[in-house]
């Protein structure tokens, strides 16, 4: 099993800037892909950014140029810089963990709101 817990969600206005982070924790394979996902009311989860192991990364459209994955094997955590905020970027954003060879968990979210 593997645990996951997301932090540094909330209000920001537009225009500005909020750092997730993503501590995963438990049997943690250690080649994986991590990702950030997000779902807005009334909408379907969609994937926001990810990054392996080996620190290829892919990105939403929506979010190339402000938004930023990058990951510390060593503490097994993830994080999303997210710059130049928009009101769309509202959203529960979740933290994914999937291994190579089996596994697929998910974070309980945090909810990243952005005042026009």
């Amino acid at each position: 099993q593997v645990q996951l817990v997301e932090s540094g969600g909330g209000l920001v206005q537009a225009g500005g800037s909020l750092r997730l982070s993503c501590a995963a924790s438990g049997s943690i394979f250690s080649l994986n892909v991590m990702g950030w996902y997000r779902q807005a009311p009334g909408k379907q989860r969609e994937l926001v950014a990810a990054i392996t192991s080996g620190g290829s990364t892919n990105y939403a459209d929506s979010v190339k140029g402000r938004f930023t994955i990058s990951r510390d094997n060593a503490k097994n955590t993830v994080y999303l810089q997210m710059s130049s905020l928009k009101p769309e970027d509202t959203a529960v954003y979740y933290c994914r963990n999937v291994g190579y060879t089996g596994g697929d968990y998910w974070g309980q979210g945090t909810q990243v709101t952005v005042s026009s």
